[in-house]
């Protein structure tokens, strides 16, 4: 579906921090009302809420504290990693078919201090579930984190591309480069090199410390609502151009052990498709990549899947410099998820609005057309969005 008639107005976050030291709920309404705040827009012109499907904080409860006192629609887009985007494309959605007339998604967590993801994951209930029985193809064999997941295709990326371990460190030298100037960042002020991240520990061979994503506390939201009123209010219009799901054949929990390439993200090449051809876009046309990065690899397989490189091309892409920001396609520049902040790619979708509003810390010059995916290995989605 095309939605062009619906675009991104407020976008609002708390701190990112590894202890907020408040609920979940706080930290959805903080975000939700600096959001607000910024599109301009009053609370009880919200009639659409949309999260993820693991989020705990309820559309009424949410609803209620914030003082929105009518809901016409509410949804919910699949697990974590891979539904950021859905989040703007069943917004849009609402927005395009009269659904709902103003939409607030969010997504918030106390994912360092409460629970944390990548912990191995047991089983739940004496009532098994479909997730626990899959887990039960794997986690007998190790695989019972996210990190093992991962490391699986890592390893047959090397190996079916000749890359070394340390090619995988060449992205996040750049992200971190892109968050020593990021206030917002974990790390602001503290810089990287190749060096340090082959020396920091072993996580899942080959995945080390510095190829995984952050645990952290925080809260993101963003302002939906349609073209046409996103003009009359006080910020650029960031236009949704295009908006995509996608699962792949025999996608098998975090890591699709059992297709015949492992070492590539066909959900993801599923997803950019539909994005190129709704926007009648193609990767020389984008000016920004916010790729999801729970692990370095990941960003290596989705430049891939999406057209910027062919497969097992990444490594010397980044290596020429194409992700930095002068580079052909400036990638994660709020330092990603990696270096600024976990939020199942929220904070991915915040940094877009910003490099399209001309607002970023580390501005692409002149951008006006962003890609945002999700996760890639689960059920994933992905967005174009276009600037003034």
């Amino acid at each position: 579906m095309n939605n062009s008639g619906a675009a991104i107005v407020g976008i609002g976050t708390t701190e990112y921090s590894k202890k907020s030291g408040r609920s979940e709920l706080c930290l959805a309404a903080e975000a939700s009302l600096a959001a607000l705040a910024d599109a301009g827009v009053a609370p009880g012109d919200v009639d659409g809420f949309v999260t993820f499907s693991i989020d705990n904080n309820d559309e009424s409860t949410l609803a209620r504290n914030l003082g929105v006192y009518e809901v016409d629609f509410f949804a919910r887009t699949s697990a974590g990693g891979g539904g950021a985007p859905g989040a703007i494309a069943l917004a849009a959605m609402a927005i395009e078919t009269g659904k709902a007339s103003v939409v607030l998604c969010y997504r918030a967590m106390n994912e360092r201090s409460g629970r944390r993801f990548g912990q191995p994951l047991a089983f739940e209930s004496q009532e098994v579930t479909t997730a626990e029985a899959e887990r039960a193809w794997s986690a007998p064999f190790g695989m019972a984190t996210p990190a093992a997941f991962m490391a699986h295709s890592a390893r047959r990326y090397m190996h079916q591309y000749n890359v070394d371990a340390a090619d995988f460190g060449l992205q996040p030298v750049v992200q971190r480069e892109y968050a020593v100037t990021n206030p917002d960042a974990f790390f602001y002020g503290k810089p990287m090199a190749l060096d340090d991240h082959q020396a920091s520990r072993m996580i899942a061979d080959p995945l080390r410390l510095l190829d995984c994503c952050q645990e952290t506390d925080g809260g993101v939201a963003l302002v939906v609502t349609s073209a046409d009123r996103a003009a009359q209010l006080r910020h650029a219009s960031v236009r949704v151009l295009g908006s995509a799901m996608g699962i792949a054949a025999r996608q098998h929990g975090m890591a699709s052990m059992y297709r015949d390439d492992i070492a590539g993200v066909e959900e993801t090449k599923i997803v950019g498709d539909q994005l190129y051809r709704q926007s009648d876009l193609a990767p020389a046309d984008l000016d920004v990549a916010v790729l999801y990065d729970h692990f370095s690899p990941a960003i290596l397989m989705q430049l891939e899947a999406l057209g910027f490189c062919g497969p097992g091309e990444a490594p010397d892409l980044v290596r020429d410099g194409a992700t930095r920001i002068d580079g052909a396609i400036p990638t994660n520049t709020n330092g990603g998820q990696l270096s600024e902040a976990y939020m199942h790619g929220f904070n991915g979708l915040v940094e877009a609005v910003r490099q399209l509003r001309g607002t970023a810390v580390n501005q692409v010059p002149d951008a006006r057309h962003a890609i945002v995916t999700g996760g890639p290995y689960v059920a994933t989605s992905g967005v174009i969005l276009g600037g003034a």
